[in-house]
């Protein structure tokens, strides 16, 4: 059976491979007269399931020894409050605020840290630009730094994790990392905590990843949740309560997906990477080549996953897509904060499904121009 094309910001496509294997284990995982939704999370099956997806995560993202991986819930909009009820110590939290999802994530850690710092701002640009580290304003002694390195709203991406030791700060960057996780490699040495919803582009909605550096653990406020306290998290190997099993579950077979992946010599997410690109560069190439659509983000900040765009006509976007639906490619309708069209392009999207969009959004300006 031919899918539609489903460019949901999240949650998102998974990949067909990824359905199949959980449809056909559904009633019963490999042989344990068991659905995985059924175990128990402190039994041997389960036990297993869990170890190969945390070790499979650590392969693909390497992960470095000093990192521990927490399987926890919520979401991001839950790790708002998680993050600086674990790591403000009451103190000061630098923000860097460039979209929609970093203006939550200030909010809510105002109401644990003592002092919320927006230390840049893209603000003054709509978002549709960041801020270069070299122009932030970062306090002294601050407890962490904040930033969401991918905007799904916005549509804007760090090309680069920024070096804080090198811009005078000591304090460990905090990074949302939930709509383009697995897309690319991250660079550890310049990280203390990553956090991601899983639901955009490892598995189902109901999963959070939270990857901590170890020295961060043991700083929660005394009125964090046990269960949302790192160190608790981390002690009792994601089990300190019912953890979200089908999502863990999921989100391995997920990771064996993305193992499995390959482009030229390259494996994993590194072959992910190349694929992104080349799916991004089709799409901004036919908008920026059009006088009929428009993306405003500037280029060098451009995200891979998430590309907002707008007709220039937008008395036209109804017919768009109802045209979009009707040839199977799904979910183009931009967020209702800022209108327009979005097509998130995550790992589960081929670059069949972007070359489709694009001869439909070729057909509909020779029609429509």
């Amino acid at each position: 059976m031919k899918r539609p094309y489903n460019f949901s910001a999240g949650p998102a496509a998974i990949p067909a491979e990824v359905l199949e294997q959980a449809a056909a284990e559904m009633l019963d995982w490999h042989g344990c007269g068991m659905g995985v939704m059924e175990m128990s999370h402190r039994g041997k099956e389960f036990i297993s399931i869990y170890e190969q997806a945390e070790a499979d995560l650590r392969e693909l993202l390497a992960v470095p020894p000093a990192f521990k991986i927490l399987f926890m819930q919520g979401g991001g909009l839950a790790e708002n409050a998680i993050v600086p009820m674990n790591l403000s110590r009451a103190g000061t939290v630098d923000m860097i605020v460039t979209g929609s999802w970093s203006q939550k994530s200030r909010k809510e850690a105002q109401k644990y840290a003592a002092e919320v710092r927006t230390a840049a701002s893209g603000e003054d640009s709509h978002f549709t630009t960041l801020p270069a580290p070299q122009t932030w304003q970062l306090s002294r002694g601050a407890s962490y730094v904040h930033l969401c390195s991918n905007e799904t709203i916005h549509g804007v991406e760090f090309q680069e994790l920024p070096d804080l030791r090198a811009l005078g700060s000591d304090a460990p960057l905090v990074i949302d990392f939930s709509s383009h996780v697995a897309s690319r490699p991250v660079d550890w040495s310049r990280v203390g905590v990553a956090f991601g919803g899983a639901q955009k582009n490892l598995g189902p909605a109901g999963l959070t990843l939270v990857v901590v550096r170890e020295d961060l653990l043991g700083h929660a406020l005394p009125i964090c949740p046990s269960a949302f306290d790192y160190r608790v998290v981390a002690e009792n190997q994601s089990m300190f309560n019912t953890p979200p099993t089908w999502g863990i579950y999921m989100a391995g077979l997920t990771f064996q997906w993305l193992k499995r992946q390959r482009e030229g010599d390259a494996t994993g997410v590194a072959a992910m990477e190349r694929r992104n690109i080349a799916k991004a560069r089709l799409l901004y190439d036919t908008i920026d080549q059009s006088q009929f659509y428009v993306n405003k983000v500037t280029a060098n900040c451009r995200s891979r996953m998430n590309i907002p765009f707008f007709l220039r006509d937008e008395s036209r976007n109804d017919a768009f897509l109802a045209g979009a639906k009707a040839r199977g490619l799904l979910q183009l309708k931009g967020h209702k904060s800022v209108g327009g069209m979005r097509a998130s392009l995550y790992n589960a999207m081929p670059i069949e499904g972007v070359q489709a969009l694009v001869d439909y959004m070729q057909e509909f300006e020779r029609q429509h121009a």
